[in-house]
């Protein structure tokens, strides 16, 4: 996907480190990859954490952008999800070993979700811990499978299996709390 003029620009700008265009590509992916962070994280401080640390290796990395691999939103996109998967890993030493082959798939209504606000389910998602959370991001939103979830994070496909099961458990278990 090709680049506009102005995105050009904005990328030449970066590599020359002015301030000026660092800002500006700051400031026009600011929305749409802070809503990624808020999908990995557990609060707003966290969220805010992973943009800016996504956005430094943005900045340090610009130069590697090549457009005929892709847009610079799915460029900066990567490295944001990257910098999310890197902060949980961080931040917790969360994963238990346990190894599933054959996952338990719990049923969660679509009615109950589609009643729903974008909102609240995010505060749902929140609610699951961090790994759980993480894969349940990866698998579900971001369409990796559990071998790549797997490779992404250090561990097993079972282990990423048994935290997707474990999601839809605890969601669908918040869900039914919510309707009572």
């Amino acid at each position: 996907m090709a680049n506009s003029i102005a995105d050009t620009e904005l990328i030449n700008g970066c590599i020359n480190n002015s301030r000026r265009a660092q800002e500006q590509l700051y400031k026009q992916f600011y929305g749409p990859m802070t809503s990624i962070c808020l999908r990995y994280t557990r609060n707003q401080e966290d969220a805010i954490e992973v943009l800016h640390n996504g956005f430094l290796k943005v900045y340090k990395n610009i130069h590697t952008y090549d457009s005929a691999r892709a847009s610079l939103y799915t460029w900066i996109r990567k490295i944001i999800v990257n910098t999310a998967i890197d902060f949980i890993r961080a931040r917790e030493k969360f994963y238990t070993k346990i190894e599933l082959e054959k996952a338990e798939e719990p049923a969660i209504e679509a009615d109950a979700i589609q009643r729903m606000s974008a909102q609240e389910l995010l505060q749902l998602v929140r609610k699951l811990s961090p790994a759980t959370q993480g894969v349940f991001n990866l698998y579900v939103v971001e369409g990796y499978n559990h071998r790549e979830i797997a490779t992404l994070l250090g561990i097993s496909e079972g282990t990423s299996k048994w935290h997707l099961s474990e999601a839809r458990k605890q969601l669908q278990h918040l869900l039914q709390t919510m309707q009572v």
